[in-house]
C-alpha cells in the first residue's frame, strides 16, 4: 500500500472500498498529494486555475481552456474494451482481452503524476433515488484540474451522494492520467495514449489525454460503454447515445417524450434543445431533458422510462449560433460558469469566437488568438482561411442554466417514453420521417442506421457510413447480443413506444437547395407522428415505414414549395433496393445477429423488390 505519511489520503473518505481504490493508485501514479473535491470547490478550483493559466477569464463567469494541440478529440482508434470473455468482441468496440490491456496501461501510467495532485472525484450518473442508481456511482481519479471543473458540471460530483445507495462499495473505477502530450507520439505506430473500459471488472483506465471525451470518464466510459455492459449483463435497462426531449401541448396538456440517436453532424443537438415555431409557439412548449445520453429500462407497470445520467452539456461550439440553436447560446451567456475549450480567444477583451457564431470573424484583429495561442494578426498570407477555432471546440456547462430544462429532469423514476426516432444525414432516399409499428423492425433500422458525410467525403458517392443505434463508437460486446438485449427488453413492455426515422438533410437533385428548412420547423415532424401513434393521422403506407400525407402535416405558417413537399414525402424505390444490398453486406459482419433482425429484413427487401423493378415506380409513395 502507499505511505500514507508521505500522500495522506483526505480522512474525510471514510469508506473503506474508496480509500483502497486511492491508496492502490496513489502507489502506481505517486502524486505529490490527494484531494478529495465536490461541488462546493468549484469556485475555488476557477480561482486555483485563474492564477495558474490554466483558465483564462471569458467575460463575467465564464472561462477559456486551450488543450495541447495534440490533444482535441475523442480517439477512438486509441479506445478499447477488455474483458476476460472473447464472446464480448464484436464488430465496432475493438476489444482486446483484459490480460493484455491492463498491465500495459498500469505500467504507462506508473510514476505519471509525479508532482501533481491526485484529485479524487466521486459522482453519481444519474439523479439520486433512480432504480438505476446502483449502476450510477462512480470514483474518478484525475491528475488534471480541468477535468474535474467540467466534471463538476457535466455530473452531480461529492461523497454525500454515495449516502442513499444499497451498496457504497458498488461504484465504477476511473483512472485519467494525462501524460505528457509531446511524447505520446500521436498518430504513430508508437502512439502511447491508450483508453481502456474493463467492462467486467467495473474499471476505466485512461492514459494520455486531458480532452474532454477522453477525460470525462462518467461521460462516454461510464455513461455509455460501462453501463451498456451493466444492462446487459444484469438484463434490466439499456444505455445509448440517445437526445431525450419532452414536447407539451399547451392547448390539451399532453406530454410526449421521445428519445433518440443521430450520427455525427446528423443534427442530434440542435434538436435536443430546439424550440418550437415562432406561428406554434403559442401550442406548444419543447421541454429539455439530455443531448447525448439516455439510460432506458421497463418500470413495473410496463412503461418504458428513461433518464438522462448526465448533469451537464458539452456541445460542439462550431456552427452555434442563434439562428441555429438559440437554446444553447442563452446557456452559455455570462454568469453561466461555461468553460470554452479550443476556440478563438481575445487576450484583451476576453471574447471567444467560432466559425459559424456570427457570418463572419471580427474585424478588429487586434486581441484575438486562434485555438493553439496563435495571434490571428500575424498570419501570413497563405494562411488567412485557416480556422481561428478547432472544429472540435467546446463549451460544457451544467444542466440547470439551459433555459428551457424540463421541470421533471431530475425526476428519478425518469419519464415514459412515446417514440424512439433515428436519424442521418442523408440527400437522398430517405423521407423527412417514416414511422414503423414493428418492435423488430424499429430495432433492424436503428442497427442501420447511418450518414453520408463521412462516406461521401471519402469518394463513395451516396452510401452510408453505419453507425448502429449511433453506438458504434461505444459498443462493449457484439452487436449481435445488443440487438438480442434490445428486443428482449422492450417485449416486455406493456405498450411500445413508435419508432421512427427522420431526416432533414434532403436536397434537390438540381440545384443542391434542402428540401426542409429545419431547426425548429422539424417539431412538425415530431408532432405528427405523436399523432399518428394516437391514431389522429394514419399516413401512406409504403415498405419501409408509414409516411405522413401533405394534409396531415401542420405546415402553418411555413411555406415549403409543392414540389418540395411532394418529394419529401415520398420514397425513391430504386435507391432504397441499392441500400437494401448495403444493408445486406453491414449486418452480415455484426456476429451473433437474431435471425428476428434478418427476417425484419427480409421482409422489407421483399416488399421492396417489386417496385424497384417497375419502370413506372422510380419515385413511389
Amino acid at each position: 500500500m502507499a505511505d500514507e505519511s508521505r500522500i495522506p489520503i483526505p480522512a474525510e473518505i471514510d469508506n473503506e472500498s474508496i480509500r483502497a481504490f486511492v491508496e492502490e493508485w496513489a502507489e502506481v501514479t505517486d502524486p505529490e498529494r490527494i484531494e478529495l473535491v465536490s461541488a462546493a470547490d468549484d469556485a475555488r478550483l476557477i480561482g486555483e486555475a485563474l492564477a495558474a493559466g490554466e483558465l483564462l477569464p471569458a467575460g463575467v463567469g465564464r472561462y477559456y481552456a486551450r488543450s495541447n494541440p495534440e490533444d482535441t478529440a475523442r480517439s477512438e482508434e486509441r479506445t478499447v474494451v477488455a474483458t476476460s470473455n472473447p464472446a464480448d468482441r464484436g464488430r465496432y468496440n475493438n476489444w482486446q482481452p483484459v490480460s493484455e490491456v491492463k498491465p500495459l496501461i498500469v505500467e504507462r501510467m506508473r510514476g505519471a503524476s509525479r508532482g501533481k495532485t491526485m484529485y479524487v472525484v466521486p459522482y453519481l450518473m444519474a439523479p439520486p433515488g433512480t432504480p438505476l442508481a446502483a449502476y450510477a456511482a462512480g470514483v474518478e481519479l484525475t491528475d488534471d484540474r480541468t477535468v474535474v471543473l467540467q466534471m463538476i458540471r457535466m455530473t452531480r460530483v461529492g461523497l454525500e451522494h454515495f449516502d442513499g445507495l444499497t451498496d457504497p462499495n458498488f461504484f465504477v473505477r476511473g483512472v485519467q492520467v494525462t501524460g505528457d502530450p509531446d511524447t505520446l507520439m500521436h498518430g504513430t505506430p508508437e502512439d502511447a495514449r491508450l483508453f481502456a473500459t474493463i467492462a467486467d471488472e467495473r474499471t476505466i483506465l485512461h492514459y494520455g489525454s486531458a480532452y474532454g471525451g477522453n477525460a470525462l470518464l462518467g461521460k462516454i466510459a461510464h455513461g455509455l460503454r460501462q453501463a451498456s455492459y451493466d444492462g446487459y449483463l444484469s438484463g434490466k435497462f439499456l444505455a445509448e447515445q440517445f437526445l431525450l426531449l419532452g414536447i407539451r401541448d399547451l392547448e390539451t396538456g399532453a406530454t410526449s417524450h421521445v428519445c433518440g440517436g443521430f450520427p455525427s453532424a446528423s443534427g442530434k443537438t440542435n434538436l435536443a434543445m430546439t424550440l418550437p415555431p415562432d406561428t406554434l409557439g403559442d401550442r406548444y412548449r419543447v421541454d429539455f431533458y439530455g443531448d447525448d445520453i439516455a439510460w432506458l429500462w421497463i418500470d413495473d407497470e410496463g412503461r418504458l422510462r428513461a433518464i438522462n445520467p448526465e448533469n451537464g452539456a458539452f456541445g460542439v461550439a462550431k456552427d452555434t449560433n442563434e439562428r441555429t440553436n438559440p437554446t444553447a447560446m442563452a446557456a452559455i451567456a455570462e454568469g453561466s460558469g461555461t468553460i470554452f475549450t479550443n476556440t478563438a480567444y481575445n487576450r484583451l477583451t476576453g471574447d471567444v469566437w467560432w466559425e459559424g457564431l456570427t457570418p463572419q470573424p471580427p474585424a478588429e484583429l487586434e486581441g484575438w488568438l486562434d485555438w493553439t495561442g496563435a495571434p490571428i494578426a500575424d498570419r501570413r498570407s497563405d494562411q488567412q482561411d485557416a480556422p481561428w477555432a478547432h472544429p472540435n471546440s467546446r463549451f460544457t456547462i451544467p444542466l440547470e442554466r439551459i433555459p428551457n430544462l424540463a421541470a421533471d429532469a431530475a425526476d428519478p423514476a425518469g419519464v415514459v417514453i412515446d417514440a424512439i426516432i433515428f436519424g442521418g444525414r442523408t440527400r437522398d432516399r430517405e423521407p423527412l420521417i417514416r414511422a414503423i409499428d414493428d418492435l423488430a423492425v424499429g430495432v433492424y433500422d436503428g442497427l442501420t442506421l447511418g450518414a453520408e458525410a463521412t462516406f461521401a467525403a471519402e469518394g463513395v458517392d451516396g452510401q452510408l457510413r453505419y453507425d448502429p443505434m449511433s453506438m458504434r463508437p461505444f459498443f462493449s460486446y457484439s452487436e449481435g447480443r445488443y440487438a438480442k438485449h434490445w428486443l428482449s427488453l422492450l417485449s416486455q413492455a406493456r405498450e411500445l413506444p413508435v419508432f421512427a426515422h427522420v431526416n432533414w438533410f434532403q436536397r434537390d437533385p438540381e440545384d443542391g437547395h434542402y428540401l426542409w428548412p429545419g431547426y425548429r420547423e422539424n417539431l412538425r415532424a415530431l408532432n405528427w407522428l405523436f399523432r399518428y401513434r394516437a391514431g389522429d393521422a394514419h399516413g401512406q403506407p409504403t415498405p419501409v415505414g408509414v409516411l405522413p400525407t401533405a394534409e396531415e402535416l401542420d405546415l402553418t405558417g411555413l411555406d415549403v414549395p409543392a414540389e418540395d413537399l411532394d418529394r419529401l414525402l415520398r420514397i425513391d424505390t430504386k435507391r432504397w433496393a441499392e441500400e437494401m444490398q448495403h444493408r445486406h453486406g453491414h449486418l452480415s459482419n455484426l456476429r451473433d445477429l437474431p435471425q428476428a433482425i434478418w427476417d425484419a429484413h427480409h421482409r422489407v427487401a421483399e416488399t421492396l423488390q417489386p417496385l424497384a423493378s417497375d419502370p413506372a415506380s422510380d419515385i413511389a409513395q
